[in-house]
């Protein structure tokens, strides 16, 4: 079958040519990346030709949302094309607006917001920015004319990382940063990240209510800040809006802070440029961070820095674009030819949010790193204080803070959840790879995993496996692991047959690897943690953002930890979920 055959084929077999509504364009896309990893480069320009027909699905658009829009733990996500479309996209930016338009009449928004008075929103802006989905730089002029329109300064920061455009939003102290992203989610995914003034995810009480304000204007089929009078172009063919060097102000950033957390970001790097036993890798998978790399690093010329996948692909040829042990496998084959004693590997996502590193032979998920970065600075640099990481997380961290004589505040999964603790924890992350530190963002950051990744490296001169193997023979080991399943049900059907769980109470017993477990304790913050006599747990909770229940579980030896798994996936076939 000759080429245009093969592409006639796959446009029938995806509906597509009726029309967008009904268009499949993002299997069709999978398909063609597939034949251009098997076949070549000569699919590219076919590619090129279904993301035109996206493009004009995105610009022309009047349908409501496939999806109805709802904010989750890390804003809106959902289809480009089908749910994310210029008029989708310039609504959701109206509702937030509605929030600063209202808190003159309604003062208790500022405690929320960070601003107390739309005069006040308007002069200090708004940042925005963008990862590398397609139709990113379109979606962000689509913001910039309502932002415009309503009289609010932007910020243009154009492709940047979530991490970045947190900083930005203290270092210029704006009213608010929107970045169009869906972090790790794949290809056809975009997404929306609204942040206040204090540049971390959004608190519920203002999520809640751009939801419903979305969803009133989307029925409502308008808003009197949204106008479609002409054509959408990009910030950067504008001369209305701020543009400014967000890495910059990331810099500015960490070094303002150095009494408070003790990273010396100049210190680091020139120590790095300076050491021939150190090679760094990292795999940005086609995502913003490959734009920042090597300023991150100050322009070193240096073979020992090493950058894979840092080319442009909207694709991600075709992977799920995810930190995970699948994908960190090209950063580990790197490191294992590599003849430095000292090697730091890290995979980066997409926005930049989330980070997983190895040394060419051990991998560190954030279970892990979150406690190892939480020790070196509480005993390598002598800062105190307490620790804090989502209820999903490995207990590594609460024994430590057990030991030291500090506290562990262990809240619901998302990053939104650490806003009481800002400035008191050393260090708080989640299970999903998400890290940040004291007297940095509020908002989970990789480039500062990374920083304080090599910091270790460089002053303890050791790898991060035998650092963590140190950590393990003085505190104990912990074997974590998670993963998801699609469902059957949601919304309301799937949190009734959640509730089913309730059986495994304190004093029940599960079968894990065909032993009896007793559960010696619940916790419920978040789903359902079940905590066993020997230490050992298993959580179960829905996904924010996807159709899918998570189960997270931690043994404490490392051949128990698939019996767990077993167990949470018997739990949710018994109820009826798989």
């Amino acid at each position: 079958m000759s080429q245009a055959e093969k592409i006639k084929e796959l446009y029938r077999q995806c509906i597509i040519g009726k029309n967008h509504a009904e268009s499949d364009y993002f299997s069709l896309v999978r398909e063609l990346v597939r034949l251009r990893n098997d076949e070549g480069m000569q699919w590219q320009q076919s590619i090129n030709q279904v993301y035109a027909l996206i493009m004009d699905e995105i610009i022309c658009n009047e349908n409501q949302p496939v999806t109805a829009v709802k904010f989750g733990t890390s804003g809106w996500r959902g289809m480009i094309g089908k749910d994310l479309f210029i008029r989708s996209v310039s609504f959701v930016t109206a509702s937030i607006l509605d929030l600063y338009f209202a808190v003159d009449k309604e003062p208790e928004l500022a405690r929320y917001l960070g601003v107390s008075s739309l005069d006040e929103a308007r002069r200090r802006g708004c940042v925005l920015g963008f990862d590398n989905r397609f139709g990113g730089e379109i979606f962000a002029g689509a913001v910039t004319e309502v932002l415009i329109g309503a009289g609010f300064i932007v910020h243009y920061a154009g492709e940047s990382t979530t991490g970045v455009l947190s900083a930005a939003v203290l270092e210029l102290n704006a009213a608010f940063s929107i970045n169009l992203t869906p972090s790790h989610n794949p290809l056809e995914y975009a997404g929306f990240k609204y942040n206040a003034a204090d540049a971390g995810p959004a608190a519920a009480e203002l999520t809640g209510r751009i939801t419903s304000r979305a969803q009133e204007i989307i029925a409502g089929k308008g808003s009197p800040l949204v106008t479609f009078d002409k054509p959408v172009v990009s910030p950067a063919d504008r001369d209305d809006v701020q543009p400014f060097d967000a890495l910059a102000t990331w810099k500015q950033l960490v070094r303002k802070n150095i009494d408070v957390h003790g990273v010396r970001y100049d210190d680091i790097i020139a120590d790095f440029g300076r050491d021939s036993e150190v090679v760094v890798v990292v795999d940005s998978v086609h995502g913003a961070s490959r734009i920042h790399i090597a300023s991150l690093f100050e322009g070193l010329k240096t073979d020992r820095l090493i950058q894979l996948r840092d080319t442009s692909d909207v694709t991600f040829n075709g992977i799920a674009p995810e930190p995970s042990s699948a994908n960190i496998a090209g950063v580990v084959e790197t490191l294992v030819e590599r003849n430095e004693p000292l090697k730091v590997g890290a995979i980066i996502d997409p926005d930049g949010d989330r980070i997983r590193f190895t040394d060419g032979s051990v991998e560190i998920s954030m279970n892990q790193f979150g406690a190892m970065a939480y020790h070196f600075l509480h005993e390598g640099k002598g800062k105190k204080g307490m620790v804090a990481k989502t209820v999903a997380t490995s207990n590594l961290a609460n024994r430590l803070a057990d030991v030291f004589g500090e506290e562990t505040y262990e809240p619901r999964v998302g990053f939104k959840e650490f806003k009481p603790v800002i400035g008191k924890a050393l260090v708080y992350f989640e299970e999903s790879d998400g890290i940040s530190i004291i007297g940095h963002t509020p908002e989970k950051d990789a480039y500062i995993g990374l920083l304080l990744a090599l910091d270790m490296v460089l002053s303890r001169r050791q790898n991060l496996g035998d650092y963590l193997a140190e950590i393990e023979k003085e505190y104990g080991a912990y074997y974590p692991d998670r993963d998801g399943l699609p469902v059957s049900v949601q919304g309301d059907d799937l949190k009734t047959a959640l509730q089913k769980l309730e059986k495994y109470e304190v004093g029940a017993s599960v079968n894990v690897g065909g032993t009896e477990q007793l559960i010696s304790q619940v916790i419920d913050i978040d789903g359902r943690k079940m905590i066993f006599e020997d230490g050992s747990w298993l959580m179960i909770r829905p996904s924010g953002t996807e159709p899918k229940v998570r189960f997270y579980v931690e043994s404490r030896t490392a051949s128990g930890t698939a019996a767990l798994v077993e167990a949470a996936r018997a739990m949710l076939e018994e109820i009826g979920l798989l």
